[in-house]
């Protein structure tokens, strides 16, 4: 009786030091990737990840109905190009949104100022860029709170609020605490390969691939680091408005109303 007696209190005591996360999300790596579609047709991310994205605050997709569109840049490390991005959105009167990452923040603190100053979101993209799954709950909490902080002392802003994870790896339970700490996960429904910078193809690569895989409610992604990118961003931004789309920001997807339609964004 004894026995039993202790082994009922260390079992308390283990669920009450364990953090809610090991038991009640699955921390199994998934690795971002939806099947391209085309004729402006919207993707789909199927009905295991729209679950488990409407359970953790995140999204990839908006109103299919519209044709919004969401332009997101990732910014890891800087190439040169990010002025250029700007410069063009500034002549469009684009709003985007950057993903940062801790090193990006101390080599490039004023492009960053820059980015707040021109009406941008600036995003979390983790201090040093890690697979979230790969560390713990107090671990992920910290890669954030890093970035936010040094946001916050080069800004004077504490507006940030939304998070990517790095090369799109996550698990349940890395958006569920990403969540919890007060940020949306952000995902993207139109990506190509764009990163490679020995790999550039030329400023038609960019732009064709835009169009084919362009949408009603797109979370674009385009990676700053991409000469391809720098170099097509005024062609893409005067095509699609051509065909009829609006950028919006993040911001106004989050205040879209939707009631509780996966494809889009779910509340809170």
């Amino acid at each position: 009786m004894r026995k039993l007696v202790s082994y009922v209190a260390l079992s308390i005591a283990f669920f009450l030091v364990t953090p809610l996360s090991t038991f009640a999300y699955s921390n199994t790596p998934q690795h971002w990737g939806i099947a391209r579609t085309k004729n402006e047709v919207p993707p789909d991310a199927g009905a295991a990840f729209n679950k488990m994205l409407e359970n953790t605050g995140s999204v990839y997709l908006g109103n299919t109905s519209k044709k919004d569109i969401y332009l997101t840049f990732d910014n890891g490390y800087e190439n040169g190009f990010t002025p250029k991005f700007l410069d063009v959105l500034k002549k469009h009167d684009v709003p985007a949104t950057f993903f940062i990452t801790g090193h990006y923040i101390k080599t490039n603190p004023e492009l960053v100022k820059r980015m707040v100053n021109e009406g941008h979101i600036v995003g979390n993209h983790s201090w040093s860029h890690p697979d979230m799954t790969t560390i713990s709950d107090d671990k992920i909490l910290q890669e954030l709170e890093q970035v936010k902080m040094a946001y916050q002392e080069l800004t004077g802003r504490d507006d940030m609020k939304y998070f990517r994870p790095a090369r799109g790896i996550f698990s349940e339970r890395t958006l569920a605490v990403v969540n919890k700490a007060g940020y949306d996960n952000i995902f993207w429904s139109l990506a190509y390969v764009d990163w490679k910078i020995d790999q550039q193809r030329g400023w038609k690569y960019a732009y064709d691939n835009v169009m084919k895989l362009i949408h009603p409610g797109a979370v674009i992604l385009m990676h700053t680091v991409s000469k391809d990118n720098a170099e097509a961003m005024d062609e893409v931004i005067t095509a699609l408005h051509k065909r009829g789309y609006t950028f919006r920001s993040l911001d106004d997807l989050m205040m879209e109303r939707s009631g509780f339609n996966p494809y889009f964004y779910v509340p809170k």
